[in-house]
């Protein structure tokens, strides 16, 4: 058994002994005592007498663990970073303020759960009472609080129900719509996108002046409060006097990451998840696999924790500042989510009223705007800044533009009550069976997800969730007038999105590609775009292959490297004759290799090369340069293309092909030698400067490099890509993908693999900041055990809270 940490009541006040010769003060407010085992790997396990010291504890634990990543998501979520970064943030604080629900905080609250005001409360309350005592105890904060000379703020729950974090919406690929169709027209975007399962109308009212929205970021205020924060070197106390500008080099080169990763952002942000019944297993009960992909970072997104009290015993993954369990399993079944996409955001344009700004023309009269006025303050301002935040009828004002008479505003599904991501999961973590959990996804608003269900009785279910605005007779992919003839004739009821319950096969999957039945009615709520189908067909491949299933299996089926795009492009190659000889010794590694994209393959490396040269050929002849930053050419298209060419590729369409195929390899070999050398066998991909990745901290660009090198994680080499069921994104250092990882087999819940990288902790001195991390980087796992007895058999060391 580890140490035990031991918490005491003395004159009115809970004191924490962590370790011997540590008191931690703080003025909790628990009814009952609660015990916490932390384990080998840093996971929580909370055992409360009641609810409220459960929810409480969880927020305690969480914040103490995670004290800056909540400091930080405060900030974002209530508007206040320019306090401490000054004017470069006043624009993201704007938007913040402009986006903010405004709604009733207590019908929100209650929207998730039936005592959803009361365990969001017990919460914030925990994360207070660690807060109040950082306030006593300075120097137990985190290294960051020191470099920026800062303390943590307390909580209110407007925080926890923020929407600044989540996956919202689709607003950015109707700019690129509007934008693209106005350059090149609605067809040939129709033939260069892939749009499906329907075909959408692009077509632009003309009333809307597309030169306009082509000129300017119309809704700059969105996007400054949804990119990440970039601390700078004047931002730390004592901050670097000489070499200012390579720290400035390196926020450069991390925001040109960003933006690179934004083009292929649907290939990108994704999810595997899959459950498959009793007859695909070797035990004869359901397994449930879940990794989410999202943008990775130091500390982790996820946060792992283990919540028993009367009522509650619910195990598994979510976000850190908000309470419950996203993704994991209680005593009766398991459940997991990916991105199924929704359409839940549109623009309107406006004629403004050129006597008064603040009104727009609905319906042929002039409407007011309704103005709220606001202060923020700004480091570095003698006075804070006063904002005037404007709304229309559909949402909040981006940009009035004075000199055309125009305004943009959106309108946001997310804004409505339930539109705070994954809360809607303190529902399903009570559930019981099929029945309770389909009726906990109808508030599930935001974002859209496949949420999939096993059970101990066998049942496997698929529900798709998220807040689906009814459009009559126009797509929502086009920014259209805000006159009144475009308006939402309300929201689909949830669960009567696609869902799936029990099918003959035994086999439900899904990886952000289309998944809609084919019979499905309701096809106005469907998204028109959808990630490349290759993880989602590689999921298939293996789990139908016939063979029965163990956790073994399915975790090497999360972290598997096979490229279904190399197996369906390379062949066209087979046949052909290459002259070039460096070409020829590059296409002997490939006609010898696997297709998987393993680090150290020399195949692999040509490969990865070789798809990204085909996709900008393709790009190339088949869009026009001035749409090309409008329209991302996904794989999937490329494939057609190339495999069914048509008269675009010359008179003689195949003669046409090859010749782009020959010097798409050819290509390939230059890149590589001038990166690598003309030694092929240097060419492996998994590599310090091809396929790797270094987990890099929000302060790394503004410290020093001895600071930096303890702050930051890696490097570790990495194999995959976009298009392999183990995404590792698209770009050298992998940008995205599964950071966090679970696999549950029915047959007995302690039969459950996991990962979270880098480590549950977010302070850089803790031995569980990324104890993780190299697990995660060789795709292995560790168990996280359900049962007390498993727990105990793997503790690390004991916390006991007990109230005055």
């Amino acid at each position: 058994m580890g140490s035990i940490r031991l918490l005491i009541a003395v004159l009115g006040l809970l004191i924490i002994i962590p370790l011997p010769g540590q008191t931690i003060r703080e003025t909790g407010a628990l009814i009952d005592s609660v015990e916490i085992i932390t384990d080998q790997w840093g996971v929580p396990h909370i055992y409360a007498q009641n609810e409220h010291d459960l929810f409480f504890t969880q927020g305690y634990y969480a914040a103490k663990d995670r004290m800056f990543q909540f400091e930080i998501w405060r900030r974002q979520a209530t508007g206040t970073v320019a306090e401490i970064l000054g004017e470069r943030a006043l624009g993201r604080d704007i938007g913040t303020r402009l986006f903010q629900f405004r709604g009733d905080i207590d019908q929100e609250m209650n929207h998730y759960h039936s005592r959803g005001k009361l365990i969001i409360e017990a919460y914030v309350e925990g994360v207070n009472a660690y807060i109040a005592y950082t306030k006593e105890n300075n120097g137990e904060l985190p290294i960051e609080f020191r470099l920026l000379g800062i303390e943590p703020g307390f909580w209110t729950p407007d925080v926890v129900i923020s929407r600044h974090q989540g996956l919202l919406g689709n607003i950015d690929a109707e700019l690129k719509a509007i934008r693209a169709v106005a350059l090149i027209g609605a067809e040939k975007v129709k033939e260069s996108v892939w749009f499906h399962p329907k075909e959408p109308n692009l077509t632009i009212d003309p009333i809307i002046n597309s030169k306009l929205i082509l000129e300017d970021d119309v809704i700059a205020p969105y996007h400054a409060y949804r990119k990440p924060i970039v601390f700078e070197p004047e931002d730390i106390i004592a901050s670097h006097q000489n070499g200012l500008e390579s720290y400035r080099d390196l926020a450069d080169t991390d925001l040109r990451n960003y933006n690179e990763w934004l083009k292929d952002e649907i290939s990108d942000i994704g999810s595997n998840n899959w459950v498959i019944d009793g007859t695909r297993t070797e035990s004869g009960y359901p397994i449930m696999a879940n990794d989410p992909h999202r943008r990775q970072s130091t500390p982790s997104l996820r946060y792992m924790a283990h919540l028993v009290a009367p009522g509650w015993d619910v195990i598994g993954g979510g976000e850190p500042e908000i309470p419950g369990i996203s993704i994991g399993h209680n005593e009766h079944g398991a459940w997991g989510l990916t991105v199924y996409r929704t359409d839940a955001e549109d623009l309107y344009v406006y004629e403004l009223n050129p006597k008064n700004s603040y009104q727009y023309k609905y319906q042929g009269r002039w409407e007011d705007m309704r103005l709220i006025s606001d202060t923020i303050k700004v480091k570095g301002y003698a006075d804070p800044e006063i904002v005037i935040h404007a709304y229309t009828r559909h949402g909040p004002v981006t940009k009035i533009d004075k000199h055309n008479n125009v305004g943009y505003a959106m309108r946001c599904g997310w804004l409505e009550v339930g539109g705070s991501p994954y809360l809607a999961s303190l529902r399903m973590n009570q559930a019981k069976n099929w029945e309770e959990f389909k009726e906990a996804c109808n508030y599930s608003n935001i974002p859209g997800e496949n949420m999939v269900w096993m059970d101990k009785e066998g049942n496997i279910g698929w529900q798709a969730v998220g807040i689906a605005p009814i459009r009559n007779g126009w797509s929502g992919m086009i920014p259209v007038p805000g006159d009144g003839r475009y308006e939402w004739s309300g929201y689909l009821p949830i669960i009567s999105k696609p869902s799936v319950y029990n099918p003959r096969d035994g086999i439900i999957n899904t990886s952000n590609e289309n998944v809609t039945p084919q019979d499905y009615k309701h096809w106005d709520v469907v998204s028109y775009q959808w990630s490349d189908p290759y993880r989602g067909d590689r999921v298939r491949e293996v789990l139908a292959s016939g063979k029965s299933h163990s956790l073994s299996d399915m975790a090497a089926l999360q972290t598997d490297y096979l490229s279904i795009p190399a197996r369906q492009i390379l062949p066209l190659y087979w046949n052909m004759n290459i002259k070039d000889e460096d070409s020829k010794n590059a296409l002997d590694y490939l006609k010898s290799w696997d297709y998987k994209m393993l680090p150290n393959s020399i195949a692999a490396g040509i490969y990865n090369e070789l798809e990204s040269q085909l996709k900008s050929a393709i790009t190339n002849l088949k869009i026009p340069p001035k749409a090309q930053p409008y329209i991302t050419l996904q794989v999937k298209r490329m494939i057609d293309f190339l495999t069914l060419p048509d008269g675009d590729f010359g008179d003689n369409a195949l003669e046409g092909r090859d010749l782009i195929l020959r010097q798409a390899l050819k290509n390939s070999v230059h890149v590589l030698e001038d990166k690598f050398g003309s030694d092929m066998n240097r060419w492996q991909y998994g590599q310090e400067k091809y396929k790797h990745i270094i987990l890099k901290h929000p302060l790394s660009n503004a410290v020093s490099s001895a600071i930096r090198s303890k702050i930051n994680v890696g490097p570790a080499v990495r194999g995959g890509y976009s298009n392999t069921v183990n995404s590792t994104g698209g770009l050298d250092n992998q940008p995205s993908g599964g950071s966090f990882r679970m696999i549950v087999d029915a047959v007995d819940w302690d039969h459950c693999l996991a990962t979270n990288t880098p480590g549950q902790n977010g302070n850089p001195e803790h031995p569980h900041y990324k104890n993780l991390f190299e697990l995660w980087a060789k795709d292995s796992f560790f168990p996280l055990f359900y049962s007390r007895t498993k727990v105990l058999s793997v503790e690390d060391y004991r916390t006991l809270l007990i109230p005055e």
